[in-house]
């Protein structure tokens, strides 16, 4: 391969490689927050609004972490429309299951992408470093991570000034018309109040500048390295006696 290739070859990956960053980055926080862990410390915050059709703490310590575990297995809608309450009520109505139903579905599409970016990542690393150099690498993924922390600014604006319009706007983007939105006495709402897709947002947002900002200051560290061992030049030979 000529020069040139190489070089537009390394320009290539390294642009996607940092496209593709603000997107992983963003899976890999939803995927650490579909954890029973999330759950619990999100019930136990202060200020999280008690549930005024009767669930306490522990009812909702066992529901939720059901409709998670739902969303992560291989088990069909029946897994949640089974589910009865001691006097024998169901847990959850026929939209309930139905969006339910969607929910599962984007959360299998969207941890195949985040699977696939991995690998992806990977892959345009690897052939940056190698049709470019170390430094075209290190360059590929700060610029990713500025991308990414651009992005999750933007993000953490719209969840401190109009979240409402952000938690509309998603549910717009990704399920049909109608079908998100429930009564105050419903299950999803009792265990899944505003305030708990709010910090779910704001998890999103800070799990992800996290990642961003330690890749940042990783690949600073790496440039800086390599301009210094670039500048000392190659050792010259000292002759011996």
């Amino acid at each position: 391969m000529s020069e040139i290739a190489r070089a537009r070859l390394a320009r290539v990956a390294g642009v996607l490689l940092s496209a593709a960053l603000p997107l992983l980055f963003i899976l890999t926080s939803v995927r650490l927050l579909l954890t029973p862990a999330f759950v619990r410390i999100e019930y136990r915050l202060p200020g999280f609004p008690e549930d005024r059709y009767g669930f306490t703490l522990q009812d909702r310590l066992r529901w939720a972490p059901v409709a998670l575990d739902y969303l992560l297995n291989d088990e069909g809608i029946e897994f949640l429309g089974d589910l009865r309450f001691p006097d024998g009520s169901r847990v959850y109505n026929a939209s309930e299951l139905q969006h339910m139903l969607d929910v599962k579905q984007l959360t299998g599409l969207a941890l195949s992408v985040w699977q696939g970016l991995i690998a992806l990542a990977i892959l345009l690393g690897a052939l940056t470093a190698w049709a470019g150099s170390a430094v075209s690498l290190w360059r590929s993924l700060r610029r990713g991570a500025l991308w990414t922390m651009g992005l999750m600014a933007a993000l953490a604006a719209g969840i401190a000034l109009a979240f409402s319009f952000v938690f509309v706007g998603f549910h717009e983007l990704f399920f049909d018309p109608g079908t998100w939105t429930f009564r105050y006495s419903d299950t999803l709402i009792r265990l899944f109040p505003e305030r708990f897709w709010r910090d779910a947002f704001t998890f999103i947002a800070a799990g992800t500048l996290a990642m961003a900002g330690l890749l940042l200051l990783i690949a600073a560290s790496q440039l800086a390295r390599l301009r210094r061992a670039q500048s000392a030049g190659p050792v010259p030979d000292v002759p011996r006696d």
